[in-house]
């Protein structure tokens, strides 16, 4: 046999499986993890309680764990699974580094289970989909490289000249990753596990939201499309549709991708340049986002007589179907009149896991049900389960997203609605949360039956792998790559420039990545004007600074919003004596930002002095007892634990770092002008019947609350400013 190979120039190398299997079999289980605490989270909406009265299970700490368990446990496990899996068969070569390898995959284990530990116990930088703390993100720059450089180095000594569209997407994912990572990660630690956002308010929103809509364009989607135009071939047995339409898929999906984040800060205090040019390339990213779908489904011409008995292909039509409709509704919903609508409620939601479930979850399942047969040397147990987990997760996502939908739209229309003589119809918001909270019963149902669906195919892939056995590696074969071939000049421009040019694929990628956020980015960090200052606006007392803190730790932000837009519903509602919208200069030293993505509670912008502190105490204490009806849990650990005395001076020499005009060693005083503002608050605490120790954290929580917004009512200090 070698002898026959050594005749024809073939060389023998063996695929490795191992690694692909370790990431399937994370994916399944962090899947099951992730998902389950999306479904604890469901039915906090419902039945409060469900929090179990733990400060560690509350909504606005356990969504951020259900968050980074879904996208970067559960995806990210899978797209590497499919990236080790397709590389090493398109370039025709082995992983370049099997240690490489291993320390990725158990690298990226332990950043897992780090987050799972530092999430609940309320260690989180308060940034969406980013709230893992500095050591964390360190080591997850340090294990994407590891990726990165294993994944490069195959490349290049690869035997296959020709680059499959697949590798173009993993290349542009990994590099736009990076980027938006470092970037978005930059912050003064304090200790080692505390730390203050580089950013503050306005810069802080708009690096924030490029990272975050870019980590669901370069994390949820290119790597993903990788997967596609791998796995529907070879599942379908045909040729992908369109080599051309690959081609421009992927270059204007990569370029336009990246400008469209401050599409999330529409009718924020965000530059208004900023917010259009946002709207303008979401609303063309539909063409190449369309492209990549009508490029996938065109494939399986054909073939469609197979989809009706195959799981593994409906699974994928039906992934890239929510592929093609979130990649509609987000340029819509991009649109100043649509987000007038949609933002702040739970349309988005909706809209996220159409995504999310669909395109994610159905591709990450047909993935499954394609590899572990094979893996196994076996077919799988049961095609008739395989449909059946279909059906149930369709059903599910169905249940899921169409309440959502109902619910957004119920909001939207209760928040702005007025009565003839001017007022608003629900001027009590809370009345808009109790009327949709069917609508979340269904939600959670929709979330349950999903979840079924996943125990179903785990059920049948453990029955096929224990009907084969487990081949580690794949022995094949090939020729190896000629060193001084030169091209034809009858061979394709794209071929010739960048598909047999990795290094310069890789470097022009992360050019028309890097064009658009820089463009966005620097002009907010380096004129003035896009940030304008407010004379009244003055920094946050030592206790104010510590409540804040607090305020993160327990991810209000998740629930409550921190800016009221320039709508006469919203000011009339949230500010009614002074009918001030937010403004950029009410934020300048807000480190991290803290304008929140969902309102389900009401904006706490200028919740400051408009109850007296009796009415924080006994609200944080039981909700219910100020308002009725609601869903907010109780926090009862805040009357226990005490506010950061220790720390205090840390934070305000980091925040002089950062740049906020605390005086000269205004450390040295801090915490004694911090235990002077608590004892004012405790004093007029006692005058109401309430005795509460000074050191408690919810005095400390009621001084930030309190400050909310307040800075604004010098009117005559906003117009000397010029806004």
């Amino acid at each position: 046999m070698s002898e026959n190979n050594e005749k024809v120039g073939l060389e023998t190398f063996h695929y490795d499986n191992t690694t692909v299997r370790n990431f399937l079999i994370a994916t399944t289980i962090f899947g099951i993890v992730g998902m389950s605490v999306g479904l604890l989270v469901a039915c906090q909406f419902v039945w409060p309680e469900a929090n179990f009265g733990l400060q560690y299970t509350t909504f606005g700490r356990v969504r951020p764990l259900h968050t980074n368990a879904v996208i970067f446990a559960f995806v990210g496990n899978g797209i590497f699974a499919g990236v080790y899996y397709s590389l090493q068969r398109l370039c025709k070569t082995r992983m370049y580094s099997d240690l490489l390898s291993k320390i990725h995959f158990w690298g990226w284990q332990i950043i897992i289970l780090a987050a799972a530990i530092t999430l609940p116990l309320g260690m989180t930088s308060g940034k969406e989909y980013a709230e893992l703390e500095w050591p964390i993100d360190i080591a997850i720059a340090l294990i994407w490289v590891v990726f990165g450089l294993n994944m490069f180095m195959t490349i290049i000594k690869r035997r296959e000249r020709h680059l499959y569209v697949a590798i173009w997407f993993y290349i542009a994912t990994f590099v736009t990753v990076a980027m938006l990572h470092i970037v978005n990660s930059f912050e003064l630690p304090i200790d080692f596990m505390k730390s203050y956002s580089w950013y503050a308010g306005v810069q802080d929103a708009l690096v924030q939201w490029w990272y975050g809509h870019n980590a669901v364009a370069f994390f949820l989607t290119t790597p993903y499309l990788g997967l596609m135009y791998y796995f529907i071939p070879k599942a379908s047995g045909r040729p992908i549709y369109s080599y051309r339409l690959s081609i421009i898929h992927f270059w204007a999906l990569i370029f336009i991708y990246i400008w469209a984040g401050p599409h999330h800060l529409l009718y924020n205090a965000l530059p208004d340049w900023a917010q259009s040019l946002g709207v303008v390339f979401s609303v063309m990213l539909i063409a190449p986002s369309w492209g990549g779908m009508l490029n996938g489904l065109l494939t399986l011409r054909g073939a469609w007589d197979k989809v009706r008995e195959d799981a593994i292909l409906k699974f994928m039509v039906v992934a890239i179907t929510c592929y093609g409709m979130a990649t509609f509704e987000g340029p819509m919903l991009s649109l100043k009149n649509v987000n007038a609508i949609g933002h702040f409620t739970d349309w988005i939601v909706a809209h996220v896991h159409v995504g999310g479930l669909g395109w994610n979850g159905f591709l990450t399942f047909a993935m499954l049900y394609y590899l572990i047969p094979k893996l196994y040397g076996t077919k799988l147990h049961s095609q008739k389960l395989a449909n059946v987990h279909f059906w149930i997760g369709t059903m599910g996502i169905l249940f899921y997203a169409i309440p959502m939908y109902w619910a957004g739209f119920t909001q939207s229309l209760m928040w702005k609605q007025f009565n003839p003589d001017g007022t608003l119809v629900y001027s009590n918001f809370l009345e808009t949360v109790t009327q949709i909270i069917p609508m979340y019963a269904l939600r959670a149902f929709g979330g349950l039956l999903y979840l079924s669906g996943v125990f179903v195919m785990v059920f049948n892939l453990v029955k096929t792998a224990r009907s084969g056995k487990f081949q580690p590696s794949t022995e094949a074969q090939a020729a190896p790559l000629m060193k001084d071939y030169k091209p034809e000049k009858s061979e394709h421009w794209h071929r010739r420039i960048f598909e047999w040019k990795p290094v310069r694929m890789l470097v022009w990628s992360l050019i028309l990545v890097a064009i658009g956020g820089a463009i966005e980015i620097i002009p907010t960090f380096l004129i003035q004007s896009n940030v304008p200052t407010i004379s009244t606006v003055k920094p946050y007392t030592p206790l104010e600074l510590n409540g804040r803190d607090i305020y993160v730790r327990e991810g209000c932000y998740t629930c409550h919003s921190q800016m009221i837009r320039p709508f006469r519903s919203e000011v009339m509602r949230y500010d009614p004596a002074d009918l001030e919208y937010s403004k950029a200069g009410e934020f300048v030293y807000d480190h991290p930002f803290q304008w929140g993505s969902k309102r389900t509670g009401p904006d706490l912008h200028r919740v400051g002095g408009k109850y007296p502190d009796s009415w924080h105490f006994y609200h944080m204490l039981d909700p219910t007892s100020m308002s009725p009806g609601s869903i907010m849990p109780p926090y009862p650990w805040l009357f226990e634990q005490e506010w950061d005395k220790k720390r205090t001076p840390a934070k305000i020499r980091a925040m002089q770092t950062l740049g906020v005009p605390y005086p000269e060693g205004y450390d040295q005083q801090a915490v004694a002008d911090a235990e002077n503002q608590a004892a004012l608050i405790t004093k007029g605490l006692e005058l109401e019947g309430i005795k509460m120790s000074s050191d408690a954290e919810i005095i400390a929580l009621i001084a930030y609350l309190q400050r909310l917004g307040t800075d604004i009512k010098n009117v005559e200090g906003v117009a000397e400013a010029g806004e």
